[in-house]
């Protein structure tokens, strides 16, 4: 008798993530189908994590970026996505077409290469998503969550409002580029982000993304899907579920949300 092992005989995907977070690997292994691995390089480069060149004729992938690179292209994955949402949005117009032919031409051939940001608008669209709630974890200083904004409006997805998740009276006075420093990405609490989420939602709203790949969020897209009657989008299950595509696996994956039944 043989036990599940959690190998990737169906689709084997790479992602890049953030140095000290544990959420994105948690989330991924929870809603990922079985026969489907995930294998994480990290990467502690500041944002964005390619640098544009001088001539903006591409970027050049980071340190990290470029050792994770090469060792993703011997592991015969099917796809690889760059999980960090703040680089998409403060990349800049073309940053993530440059960034994945960058990550494409490392990788070597039939390995897809993506980004959060591609994920997330590629998810907001086959959702039916045109204006979305847009609800960022509380490390995102106003800075970041100005360029999150301005990045899916330019996308065409003006949203209907947005929401900084407030973690409660023990952190508010720490400065949001302060928290991780502080262990915040591991003392994230999901039941008040629901409510928090369910209150602020605008009437006009077609949906919620849930942007940042270090926010604790994936256990409550159902319960927000069945309460607010919109489809709910995340960082995490967006780029999953894009990855789960383009690698040729379709098989619905219930209980996260819409979007992995597509």
């Amino acid at each position: 008798m043989t036990q599940k092992d959690n190998w990737g005989w169906r689709a084997r995907i790479g992602i890049f993530i953030v140095g000290n977070e544990a959420v994105p690997e948690a989330e991924w292994w929870a809603m990922a189908p079985p026969g489907v691995s995930i294998h994480a390089a990290r990467v502690t480069a500041t944002s964005p994590w390619a640098k544009w060149k001088a001539d903006k004729s591409g970027v050049e992938l980071s340190e990290d970026m470029q050792r994770g690179t090469r060792q993703f292209s011997t592991m015969r994955l099917t796809a690889v996505t760059l999980a960090h949402t703040t680089s998409s949005v403060v990349g800049g117009k073309g940053w993530d077409e440059a960034t994945a032919a960058a990550m494409s031409a490392g990788l070597g051939k039939g390995v897809f290469a993506t980004t959060n940001g591609y994920d997330t608008i590629a998810a907001l669209k086959a959702s039916g998503i045109k204006r979305p709630f847009l609800v960022l974890p509380p490390w995102f200083a106003d800075p970041a969550l100005k360029a999150a904004v301005a990045y899916y409006a330019e996308h065409g997805l003006a949203t209907a409002g947005h929401l900084r998740y407030d973690p409660g009276p023990g952190w508010r006075d720490i400065p949001p580029g302060e928290l991780y420093a502080n262990f915040m990405g591991f003392e994230q609490q999901i039941e008040p982000l629901y409510a928090q989420v369910r209150a602020a939602c605008p009437a006009d709203a077609d949906g919620v993304l849930l942007g940042g790949t270090g926010f604790r969020c994936v256990g409550i897209i159902d319960a927000l899907e069945r309460d607010l009657a919109r489809p709910v989008v995340s960082a995490n299950q967006a780029s999953l579920w894009h990855c789960l595509r383009r690698s040729g696996v379709k098989e619905p994956v219930t209980g996260y949300g819409r979007l992995l039944t597509i």
